[in-house]
Parts: structure tokens; C-alpha cells; sequence
């Protein structure tokens, strides 16, 4: 059983201000949960769950030692921001990840500039994950990594991927002699410009890159459009998506 209290509280951890405040966030649903609770690497502090759930993970809540409360699918409804809850909810201890220089000046950096819908950004940690990019440094204004939406549309990615907060200035000091590649709308031919690691930035939904980060841009590169299209820009996890594949496609083939 859930009390109202729990419930109440949970339901508090549903803004940003609380979960910041707590150090504390939610994940819901059958395989977010599941796989969170699988990889160890974040603490699961409370796990509310329905009797379904319990029963068919039974072995893995023992192995894994989480403190689990069985909750009807009314109580959950209560506690979820989704529309159809699926089974279960998870209270987990957020951390800080630090950068990685290595991966900075070695590998391909994907720097959000100013990302501010959560599904967006969540998408984008997901392509990162899939094209092998371990590191996702958002500028400070960029939304929250533990915004539920972000963790949903992230698919389990922010368990793989390095999401860390840094303005561009602390970027490039530890960044050096390292490309920087903007998706700019003036930029060039993403597909025969010669690609190398670096960072990649990609810049809010409606303003795209800031004035500040263009200024340090020292590759700028676009997306090319049908001559006979009517649209005036992509969304801005979709051209992070084509960007992201082209770059893996001229280092790895």
C-alpha cells in the first residue's frame, strides 16, 4: 500500500524545483524501470509497483535489492505523469557527471546550445547513443536531463551517454585544436565536406546557435534541401539525427 503522504510526495517530485531540491527523479514504465534497475549505476530508491510487475520480475528485485511497494493501477495513475501508466514507477538518486576530456579532444562531442523541449533533447541523447557518441555536454540554459519527458524519450540512452551542463566558454578549455562543427543553415554541404572528430553543435529549436557559440564555430556545416521545398528548417533532433549519421558513416566506412 501506498499512503497519501507517499503520494503527495511523489506527485511533488513532478517539478524541477523539487527534484533539484530532493536530488531525487522519476522513471516510469515496464522497460525504463527495468533497465535502470538492471544497470546498477544510479541508485533506485523506491520502487512502486503493481502486483504484474512484481510477479514477473520477481528474481530481479531480490538480486537486486530494491526496496519495492505494490500499488494498485488507481494509486499508480495518482503518482504518474502519463497518460496510460504501464506498471510501474521508480524514485532514483540523481548524480553529476563530470566531463571527460578524453573523450573531448579524442572522440565526437555532441554540445546542445540552448535545447529546450524536453522530448527533443531526450531524442537527442538517444541518437547520440546509437551513432556511438558516449558524451552530450548542454549548455546551462539547455532543459533538464531528469525532466521525465527527457527520460522517457531517451529510451534508457542517459544510462550509456555522458550528459553533462557546461557553458561553451569552459568547453573550449578543454578543447583544444578540436574542430568545431555548427549545422548552420548558411553552412557547408554536410555531405561533401570532409568530417572529422570534433565537437558537434546544434542549436535551439527556434533560434538555432547562439551568437556567442557561432562565434567559435570554425566548421560550419548544413543539412541540404530539395530545391523545390517549402519548409524553412528541420527539427532540431531530426537534423541532429542526419548530422550524427554522416559523421558516422565518413569515420567508420
Amino acid at each position: 500500500m501506498i499512503s497519501k503522504n507517499q503520494i503527495k510526495y511523489i506527485q511533488s517530485l513532478h517539478t524541477k524545483k523539487n527534484r533539484e531540491q530532493e536530488g531525487l527523479f522519476i522513471i516510469e514504465g515496464i522497460k525504463l524501470v527495468t533497465e535502470f534497475i538492471l544497470d546498477g549505476s544510479y541508485t533506485v530508491k523506491e520502487l512502486f509497483a503493481t502486483q504484474d510487475y512484481i510477479d514477473n520480475h520477481i528474481d530481479l528485485l531480490k538480486g537486486k535489492v530494491v526496496n519495492c511497494t505494490e500499488i494498485s493501477a488507481e494509486d499508480l495513475k495518482k503518482i504518474s505523469l502519463q497518460t496510460t501508466p504501464n506498471q510501474a514507477l521508480a524514485i532514483v538518486v540523481a548524480k553529476d557527471h563530470e566531463l571527460n576530456s578524453d573523450s573531448l579532444q579524442q572522440g565526437l562531442t555532441l554540445y546542445l546550445d540552448d535545447i529546450r523541449d524536453p522530448g527533443n533533447l531526450g531524442t537527442m541523447i538517444r541518437i547520440a547513443d546509437w551513432f556511438g557518441i558516449k558524451q552530450v555536454i548542454c549548455s546551462e540554459n539547455t532543459t533538464e536531463v531528469y525532466n521525465p519527458k527527457t527520460l522517457q524519450a531517451s529510451m534508457g540512452a542517459v544510462l550509456r551517454v555522458n550528459v553533462i551542463y557546461m557553458s561553451f566558454e569552459n568547453v573550449l578549455k578543454h578543447a583544444k585544436n578540436v574542430p568545431i562543427y555548427g549545422a548552420l543553415l548558411e553552412g557547408e554541404n554536410i555531405y561533401t565536406t570532409r568530417l572529422q572528430k570534433g565537437i558537434i553543435v546544434i542549436g535551439n529549436e527556434a533560434n538555432g546557435i547562439t551568437p556567442e557559440v557561432q562565434k567559435q564555430i570554425t566548421n560550419a556545416i548544413t543539412i541540404p534541401a530539395a530545391t523545390n521545398n517549402g519548409s524553412e528548417s528541420l527539427n532540431a533532433a531530426n537534423a541532429c539525427a542526419i548530422i550524427c549519421g554522416e559523421f558516422f558513416r565518413q569515420l567508420n566506412y
